[in-house]
């Protein structure tokens, strides 16, 4: 099948249209991308400005409270011990008595 000049007349019309078409829709990808990519970076700029809540950790702190209260709830003797112990501890540290009851206020 030839083509005609009749033919060829009509393709040179809407060649020019097809041109047109072509390039608005690069333009629309592009803007389109553009638009994406400013919705992002709004979306991220507002996520760092905002505070976070915190996440509902559920059942686990109950469940360490629960273990720490059933081996609290011992015998006071445990108690006494862990009191005389952290005593003990806390006289082993060497302290000097005249730290921290004057202040050095010359240049």
């Amino acid at each position: 099948m030839a083509i005609t000049p009749i033919d060829l007349q009509t393709i040179f019309s809407q060649v020019d249209k097809v041109g047109r078409t072509q390039v608005a829709q690069k333009e629309g990808q592009a803007l389109s991308q553009s638009i994406q990519g400013n919705e992002i970076q709004r979306k991220t700029d507002e996520n760092i400005r905002q505070v976070n809540e915190a996440q509902d950790l559920g059942d686990g702190t109950d469940k360490v409270r629960d273990r720490d209260q059933k081996q609290n709830s011992g015998s006071r003797n445990d108690k006494r011990k862990q009191e005389e112990k952290e005593n003990e501890e806390k006289k082993s540290v060497l302290r000097d008595p005249v730290l921290g009851n004057k202040i050095d206020i010359s240049l």
